[in-house]
């Protein structure tokens, strides 16, 4: 049975996704509902045995009578209440058969979704084919001892950790409005220095309503030098796995590096509330940059990460990439690459 679970419906939604045995915050209703791409919605798939979930986003394809569908910032992708690489032949041939009649009564060209690299996810789609490598993400195994996760910084960041307990820096976490307007104010100072596009800007109502979630557990620590807030990171924790979701500092203290208080204090706070995981994330663009440099030096746990491409109308996907005149798709890493823009912010 295929049923569709609209934002609309957040107990039942909720319902879904805490029937799987593994899910993160990214799946819940609240994140979706924060989302202003689209429209959100469940893709559910039951049979008597077998619940597959399948969080993504409707959005339109500009003047035509087409669409296409993404997934959240992030990492999501289907989750069951079965470990996915465990189901028969004939279960994901079913669910296979199942989704592509879903794609060709609604006109949708294609199909995007980040997926998540603590869930074995892949199982489920590559029948279907276009599974793609983004690289890696870097992770803290939390099941290790604090000793031997803080044996393996590399020197600079046990020294600027080190240092900052010595200088009196000490990590609060926040609790009140005042404070979640101070990390707003650091964290979009952080984007305009680095240029990035509008998807990383955020308004205050996305903070508060974030951190107020009921169907996930999410905290804000503040990096204080005496009385003033100068770095900050938005942290969230389900199911152990504890998610670094965004950070920022202020740029009159980058030269501190607090931000690597941040990650080894919240590292702590994880092995006390029994996490198994900090995911750190990856690079931008999930090359191995600077970014992806930075957050290696704290751990040398690194998972493979994927995404979804699946092309389900192609030449209606021809037909659209023509007409944005991108014909070569070897040059740009994108997709659906009919939806590319030039970042000239």
């Amino acid at each position: 049975m295929i049923q569709i679970v609209t934002i609309l419906e957040p107990e039942k939604w909720q319902k879904y996704v805490t029937s799987c045995s593994q899910y993160d915050f990214y799946h819940t209703w609240t994140y979706h509902s924060l989302n202003k791409c689209g429209e959100p919605f469940l893709f559910v798939f039951e049979e008597k045995e077998l619940l597959v979930v399948f969080p993504l986003i409707k959005r339109k394809i500009y003047n035509t009578g087409l669409f296409d569908l993404t997934s959240v910032y992030g990492y999501s992708g289907p989750i069951s209440d079965r470990a996915l690489e465990k189901l028969s032949a004939a279960e994901l041939k079913r669910f296979r058969d199942a989704f592509l009649d879903f794609l060709h009564e609604g006109n949708y060209v294609s199909v995007f979704s980040r997926l998540n690299p603590f869930f074995n996810q892949i199982p489920l789609l590559e029948r279907l084919g276009g599974i793609h490598s983004n690289g890696e993400i870097v992770a803290i195994d939390l099941s290790s001892s604090y000793k031997d996760q803080a044996g393996k910084y590399r020197k600079n960041v046990s020294v600027a950790v080190k240092q900052l307990r010595q200088k009196g820096y000490q990590v609060k976490e926040a609790s009140s409005i005042g404070e979640v307007a101070t990390f707003i104010r650091i964290y979009t100072e952080n984007m305009e220095r680095l240029q990035a596009a509008d998807q990383y800007y955020f308004d205050e109502n996305y903070f508060l309503r974030f951190l107020s979630a009921e169907d996930y557990k999410s905290k804000l620590y503040l990096v204080y030098a005496g009385q003033e807030a100068i770095s900050g990171t938005l942290v969230t924790f389900t199911n152990g796995i504890i998610q670094g979701h965004l950070i920022g500092t202020k740029a009159a203290y980058l030269s501190e590096s607090p931000a690597k208080l941040l990650v080894d204090e919240v590292s702590i706070i994880g092995r006390e509330l029994k996490m198994d995981f900090y995911h750190l994330g990856g690079g931008l663009g999930f090359k191995k940059d600077s970014l992806f440099h930075w957050k290696i030096g704290f751990s040398d746990y690194c998972l493979p990460y994927y995404s979804w491409r699946y092309i389900a109308d192609r030449t209606a996907y021809k037909n659209l990439v023509s007409a944005h005149s991108l014909l070569d798709e070897s040059t740009v890493d994108y997709f659906p690459l009919y939806r590319y823009e030039k970042v000239t912010k």
